[in-house]
């Protein structure tokens, strides 16, 4: 008998995997190089980001090392319903920027049988849950949490620290407005 391991994929089922983390730790990065795997193995493969992420590109998920894919922008998760209908595989950038229904639009899509890739960060800028994020976190069947680097005293970052006095939850920015931080250096806004 095989024994079961984490790199086995499901056999005639669908599934989702999500890959979380604060900002500068990969995971755009590793959504995009499961994407391409999954191109190479010339599987259809639809891309989707929010409308709300045109920091890099209008119309392709982008990392902060400047690897990208052409991508289909959206305002509504449940646009993805129909988009998708002849893909295999999906792959969801920046889920953190999409409501709720995002959760029910990716059990939909793996309840079909299809193979479904969501990134997105897991905590805001606080340092608390980041919703829909935790929500999807329940529902995956795989889910890596990457690190990035702390600028601030170079350990294994976990932790986004926004360096401007904006308060909104959500402020689409980069190197300029954020910077990853460790448990022991994130310092959370005064409220």
């Amino acid at each position: 008998m095989e024994a079961v391991t984490l790199h086995n994929m499901p056999a005639n089922t669908g599934w989702i995997e999500v890959v979380c983390g604060c900002m500068f730790s990969g995971k755009t990065e590793e959504l995009i190089r499961r994407l391409r795997r999954a191109q190479i193995a010339k599987q259809s493969v639809m891309i989707f980001k929010p409308k709300i992420d045109n920091r890099y590109s209008p119309n392709h998920i982008v990392s902060h090392s400047e690897q990208s894919l052409i991508s289909t922008v959206i305002d509504n998760p449940l646009e993805i319903r129909s988009l998708a209908r002849d893909a295999k595989v999906i792959g969801i950038d920046e889920a953190q920027f999409f409501t709720p229904d995002l959760v029910d639009v990716c059990e939909e899509l793996a309840n079909e049988g299809k193979r479904v890739i969501v990134a997105g960060l897991d905590q805001d800028y606080r340092g608390k849950p980041f919703e829909p994020m935790p929500q999807l976190l329940a529902v995956a069947e795989y889910i890596t949490k990457t690190l990035a680097i702390c600028m601030s005293c170079g350990n294994p970052a976990d932790r986004t620290q926004r360096i401007t006095n904006q308060q909104e939850l959500v402020v689409v920015g980069a190197h300029n407005m954020y910077e990853a931080r460790c448990r022991r250096c994130f310092v959370p806004p005064q409220d």
